[in-house]
């Protein structure tokens, strides 16, 4: 029996489209591919230099339902010709290249500007030019700092959500001074955000720019030294991560006082097909996804990581299972951090009807055992090398 045609929000029937995926190997690529292959007729051109994170996906059998519908275009967007014919074979593109771990923002601040503002030019000229539909990766790091920070510690107003509770149409950006160099990634994705904006201001450009609040899952970063460079630094989760794999101490950055929220990785795409399938209602909108219900400090985080890998691994958690550092020790000199990041979910409730369902602690749970699943062999084996003899 044939599967009843797929519907958008509106009742109106879902038409099979190609999508132009930049970044369709990262983190988010991977599982927005996934879920485009086993629940839509839709067709990928991903575009990556790598495919590790989806290779499941382009090297099965070919009984596989969806074999002729995802093609991988290894090709870097700086300075390939081939970009912009991809695009115009296809009628969206999804733009998620970026530099996004917070120890490069100081270390490769010329880095982390071009690949987030100067890369991302031409994807969004292309699809202007050539009146195509953009979904835009951006990120809540535009928003900066909170106006409730600039307020004495002990404020009243501090706690009133007006002075924290982040608004897509509402909120300002506040950065740091220039020499905090910390700045570069969000400055440089508000730029880009704008000129999409004006794009569409002015020459009628289809847009849609998310705002992802700590998407967190299975295949996010790395693990220095396993399937990433030894020295190199994730982002939060899968630092964390490599600390409780390695029975190390999880290092808590200036006392890990900041706030965050998280949202789990599959309550997120959900919001991200919503957009994919539903133009009318999101063109021209920018989107917080994120999980405001899921608020902790990050020492809160490295409790309950250390609490949810004892479980799912078995193994006791360690003495003393964290140690506090300074940002400079840890980032370097120039950083600077946002005190709490809430995502205000008022435009996505209103537009697309999204909400998200997975607590903290099973998103954290179905994270770390993936991690201790995928990693902890291999860092068994790497650990217990003997070393050379002198």
């Amino acid at each position: 029996m044939a599967s009843p045609a797929r519907v958008d929000l509106d009742g109106n029937p879902i038409r099979p489209i190609t999508i132009c995926m930049i970044g369709a190997g990262g983190f988010i690529g991977s599982h927005l591919c996934e879920k485009l292959m086993a629940e839509t007729p839709h067709k990928v051109l991903a575009v990556d230099v790598y495919s590790d994170k989806i290779k499941h996906l382009l090297e099965g059998p070919a009984s596989l339902p969806w074999t002729d519908r995802i093609h991988f275009h290894r090709l870097n967007i700086k300075n390939d010709s081939r970009l912009e014919g991809l695009i115009k074979m296809s009628d969206l593109t999804i733009n998620l290249a970026a530099i996004c771990t917070p120890a490069d923002y100081n270390t490769r601040p010329l880095d982390t500007i071009y690949s987030n503002f100067i890369d991302a030019l031409p994807v969004v000229k292309y699809c202007s030019e050539n009146n195509k539909r953009l979904i835009h990766f951006s990120t809540c790091e535009v928003y900066g700092k909170t106006i409730g920070s600039f307020l004495p510690t002990d404020h009243p107003m501090r706690q009133d959500p007006a002075y924290f509770i982040l608004k897509e149409d509402a909120s300002p950006c506040i950065f740091g001074p220039i020499e905090k160099q910390r700045w570069s990634y969000a400055c440089a994705k508000q730029l880009i955000e704008r000129l999409v904006y004006a794009e569409g201001a002015e020459n009628g450009l289809e847009f849609t720019i998310v705002r992802p609040f700590n998407w967190i899952g299975p295949r996010m970063d790395f693990i220095p030294g396993i399937d990433g460079p030894s020295e190199g630094v994730p982002r939060v989760l899968a630092c964390f991560s490599n600390n409780l794999l390695r029975h190390e101490p999880l290092k808590l950055v200036d006392g890990g006082q900041s706030q965050r929220t998280f949202v789990y990785i599959k309550d997120a795409i959900e919001a991200v097909l919503l957009m994919i399938e539903n133009p009318a209602r999101a063109n021209g909108h920018i989107f917080n996804v994120g999980n405001p219900n899921n608020e902790v400090t990050v020492r809160q985080l490295a409790e309950m990581m250390t609490e949810v890998y004892s479980k799912v691994s078995g193994e006791p958690p360690l003495e003393a299972p964290t140690v506090d550092v300074s940002s400079k020790e840890f980032y370097g000199e120039g950083y600077d951090d946002s005190d709490k990041r809430i995502p205000d979910m008022t435009i996505i409730n209103r537009q697309l009807g999204w909400n998200p369902k997975t607590s903290l602690w099973d998103l954290l749970e179905s994270t770390l055992t993936y991690q201790h699943r995928t990693y902890a062999e291999a860092i068994k084996q790497v650990t217990s090398k003997p070393l050379a003899s002198s």
